[in-house]
């Protein structure tokens, strides 16, 4: 069994933002793993060239890094994601600002559009009750999943949620109970949730 599949398959997401304030590495390195993508497909949204979006991905994690100690997730301050929003949001404008700054003859009324466009852009419902999940965010979950999870696990889930087959023919296939598919799929859509509500 991996490594990976010790891990307690009952935390909830809240548990996993605990876990990063403790600087625990295994979190930081799953919540990375999760958003980074996410926000380099933002930076990259509002026309920051791939090296820009890597190292402005990099000074959002610093941010969080600094300030995750205080961050709570409730109804007035939002998700993780949408915490992670706000970060990168303010990040692309004051690279921008900066940038403008620098540069002599650039800025005017395309620059200050420029700039409230960034402020406006939203990419979705980045709330924890949306049910679209933008940029892959459910693929990179469900590799994850896959890593922590027995094979038969993974079969189970994925023969009866995304090939829709019945239960008991997946029973048959695996030799094990009608009862295990359940639990298996069970299992496999709850650490789903938890991956994806913080």
């Amino acid at each position: 069994m991996d490594s990976n599949q010790n891990i307690e398959m009952g935390s909830t997401s809240t548990s996993l933002l605990e876990r990063v304030k403790a600087n625990e590495q295994d979190a930081w390195c799953r919540v990375t793993e999760i958003y980074g993508p996410l926000i380099y497909s933002w930076c990259r949204r509002s026309r920051l060239s791939p090296e820009d979006s890597a190292d402005l991905m990099q000074d959002v994690f610093r941010s969080v890094v600094v300030h995750i100690s205080s961050f709570e997730m409730n109804v007035e301050n939002g998700s993780f994601r949408g915490w992670l929003w706000t970060i990168t949001r303010n990040k692309i404008r004051d690279r921008v600002k900066t940038r403008l700054g620098r540069a002599q003859g650039q800025g005017g009324a395309d620059a200050q559009e420029f700039l409230n466009q960034v402020a406006e852009q939203d990419f979705g419902d980045l709330s924890s009750s949306s049910n679209s999940l933008p940029d892959g965010l459910a693929y990179r979950a469900m590799n994850i999943i896959r890593n922590e999870v027995q094979e038969s696990t993974w079969i189970a889930f994925w023969r009866t949620t995304i090939d829709d087959v019945a239960p008991a023919v997946v029973a048959e296939e695996l030799g094990i109970s009608v009862h295990s598919v359940w639990q298996a799929k069970s299992r496999v859509l709850r650490r789903a949730r938890q991956l994806l509500e913080i």
